[in-house]
Formats: structure tokens, C-alpha cells, sequence
């Protein structure tokens, strides 16, 4: 608990403040890998080596973007900022702990920015939604990833119409959401990566199914090139009775 205190101390203090209500969700998740960093090592290494294969492929390797770069677990860290001229990190926050790794880089070509990549502010308001719009801009773009960002996209959307009550959001909120993003990432002029959990199960010891939910909220993704299970929660991590497993796939859209 002490170190959870320091981290969202730390990151706290270097947060804009319209992101600082997103560092506790970060920081139970940081704290969460490092307890489950076992059960999680296959799941992480998955991620990384589907990610480094792709960029493998590109001829120019200029900037790289990652969305959703969360704590840096399953995304090649170290193999992108080595092989592109410039890696930008995007997410809703950056814990104080990544963002000390960001210093020692002696090549400096890491960039972070706090960006809300969902687009539910304008969806709500009836407006079109962008969220990636941004990458437009970015010159010498060669690479995307979508770091286990699609699902986050609707939960987090969930979420917020819980807590915050809107009633008059629209009923297919969440699929238009999760398709947006999807848009988005296939209209890209560059090669594009996408790693995302799709489902998850709570699994009883006695192998029953207690609870199964579609993370994408029926969006299919169809071919994906490779997938796997993650043990997001093993036995004992929530309940001595049920584990849960995310179910996982990756692919390039472009």
C-alpha cells in the first residue's frame, strides 16, 4: 500500500489535472501486474513479440505511436525506441514509474502525451467522433499500435455512464465506440497493430462458468493472426473460488 501511495503521489503531481481522476485505475493496474507478474509473463511476451513482428517488416522506420501505452508491459518498449527515430506514447495517464523510465533513453526520441483516445465526449454530444484525428499530424508516421485499448474504449464508456449518469446517450454508445476506433486505425496511411482482449470468463475451480462477457459489445474482428488466453486474475488474485481469463487476439489492419 505504500507504494501504491507514492506512485499516484508521484504521478499526480506530474498529471494535467483533466486526467488526474484516471490515475487510481492506473495505479491498482500497476499494482496488480506486479502481483500477477507470473501468471501474466506469457500474456506479456505474446503481446511484445506480435508487436516487434510487425515493425520488423516496415522498410522506413521514422515514428512510431503506441495507443494505449499503459505501463509498458506488453508493448516492446525498448526494441521500438531502438529501431524508430521517434516513439510517442499515448494514453490517459503515465505512471510516475514509466515516465522515469522514459529518462534514462539516451537517445531522447520518446514522447508522451495524456489524450483521451475514445471519443465519447463527442458521440454524447451528437457530433462526429475523431479521436485519432491527431495522427494526422504527426509527421513520418510509419506505425501504429493499439495497445489492448479497443476493450478499455467501451469499458471505460460504461463506466462513466454509471457514474455519471447520462441519460440520453445513445443506445448503441459502446459498438459505435469500439467500430470508431476500428475505423480510425484502417484508415491510416501506415502499418497498423492491433492487440486487444475480446471476452473474459469467470471460471470456477471446478472448471464451471460463472460469467461470460464480450468485451467488443459484438464487434467482430475477423482474422485475427494469432490469439491467446490471459489469466487477467488467477486464482486467489480476487477469489480463492474463480479465476478470470481474457481471451486475446492480434492481427495488422494495415
Amino acid at each position: 500500500m505504500i507504494l501504491e501511495a507514492l506512485q499516484y503521489a508521484a504521478t499526480r503531481a506530474a498529471t494535467p489535472k483533466p486526467f488526474r481522476p484516471h490515475i487510481r485505475y492506473s495505479v491498482n493496474l500497476w499494482a496488480r501486474a506486479n502481483r500477477c507478474a507470473g501468471a501474466w509473463a506469457e500474456h506479456e511476451n505474446n503481446s511484445r513479440q506480435f508487436v516487434l513482428q510487425s515493425a520488423r517488416k516496415l522498410k522506413q522506420r521514422r515514428t512510431a505511436v503506441v495507443l494505449g501505452s499503459g505501463l509498458l508491459r506488453d508493448v516492446p518498449y525498448d526494441a521500438l525506441v531502438a529501431m524508430f527515430d521517434t516513439v510517442v506514447l499515448v494514453d490517459l495517464v503515465h505512471l510516475a514509474s514509466v515516465q522515469a523510465k522514459l529518462r534514462f533513453n539516451p537517445k531522447k526520441n520518446v514522447r508522451i502525451a495524456n489524450r483521451d483516445l475514445s471519443g465519447f465526449d463527442d458521440i454524447v454530444a451528437g457530433g462526429q467522433a475523431e479521436p485519432l484525428d491527431f495522427l494526422r499530424r504527426v509527421p513520418y508516421l510509419d506505425f501504429v499500435v493499439s495497445a489492448h485499448l479497443l476493450s478499455q474504449i467501451g469499458t471505460g464508456a460504461r463506466h462513466r455512464l454509471e457514474r455519471e449518469k447520462i441519460a440520453d446517450a445513445p443506445n448503441d454508445l459502446l459498438p459505435r465506440l469500439i467500430q470508431t476506433h476500428l475505423d480510425a486505425l484502417a484508415g491510416l496511411p501506415c502499418k497498423v497493430c492491433l492487440v486487444t482482449d475480446t471476452s473474459f470468463e469467470v471460471i470456477g475451480r471446478d472448471g464451471s462458468l460463472h460469467q461470460h462477457e464480450d468485451l467488443l459489445h459484438g464487434i467482430d474482428i475477423p482474422m485475427p493472426a494469432t490469439a491467446w488466453e490471459w489469466p487477467l486474475a488467477p486464482f486467489g488474485e480476487e477469489s480463492r473460488d474463480y479465476h478470470i481469463v481474457h481471451h486475446v487476439i492480434a492481427r495488422e489492419l494495415t
